[in-house]
């Protein structure tokens, strides 16, 4: 590995975990979702790393399916919880 690929790596890596904790602790559902669809993002691009570093193309058939799987559940996630809000002001306008 040269220099500029361990950096990405390491960069990859904070980006990670800065996502991880907005994920975690953010402040609104908004957020949250957001914050999945940017870690699987990132997923998705160590899966290339990984095609890259074993010079293998299975690798990137699975970045390829986990990003349209990741993308069809974050759609699942944020039509679920546009549901939800949408039910909360029906139930404060009937009170």
């Amino acid at each position: 590995m040269t220099t500029l690929q361990i950096i990405a790596m390491i960069l990859i890596g904070l980006a990670a975990l800065f996502t991880l904790y907005r994920l975690l602790f953010g402040p609104t559902n908004a957020d949250r979702i957001v914050s999945a669809d940017a870690l699987s993002l990132i997923t998705a691009v160590c899966l290339i790393f990984l095609a890259l570093y074993f010079d293998s193309v299975l690798y990137l058939d699975i970045a390829l399916v986990y990003s349209i799987l990741s993308f069809v559940g974050i759609i699942a996630l944020a039509r679920v919880i546009e549901s939800k809000v949408k039910q909360d002001i029906t139930n404060k306008g009937e009170d």
